[in-house]
């Protein structure tokens, strides 16, 4: 599967890179917030996002808005650390179809795209 990788912070660009990478899916771009975002969607065409909610300038859940206004059919999956249960709430009436919990589980994250192959 084609996957665009949403996150400000490299360190967790490369560790989800290196986990969906060894379930056997392809990294096409990545992102650092929302607005860059929407410009690799549109530019990959990835078959999945995983993006954070909380990144500097253009945060995931404005991304989340501009992509799914760009594609209604986009398969996004946002990630959170923990206490923000009302941003995972606005993300997925906004359209996101799952939502991962920071640290990151190395299965929940397999697990979770693996649903959308």
């Amino acid at each position: 599967m084609k996957i665009l990788i949403v996150d400000d912070a490299s360190f967790v660009r490369m560790a989800l890179t290196k986990t969906l990478q060894e379930d056997g899916h392809e990294i096409v771009a990545e992102a650092v917030n929302g607005a860059d975002a929407l410009e690799k969607y549109k530019l990959y065409k990835p078959e999945l996002v995983i993006m954070d909610i909380t990144m500097p300038e253009v945060d995931g859940l404005e991304g989340l808005r501009r992509i799914m206004e760009y594609d209604a059919n986009a398969t996004v999956i946002m990630c959170s650390s923990m206490g923000q249960k009302e941003h995972v709430v606005q993300a997925i009436q906004s359209g996101a179809k799952d939502f991962i919990v920071k640290p990151f589980d190395k299965e929940r994250v397999k697990e979770a795209v693996r649903r959308y192959r």
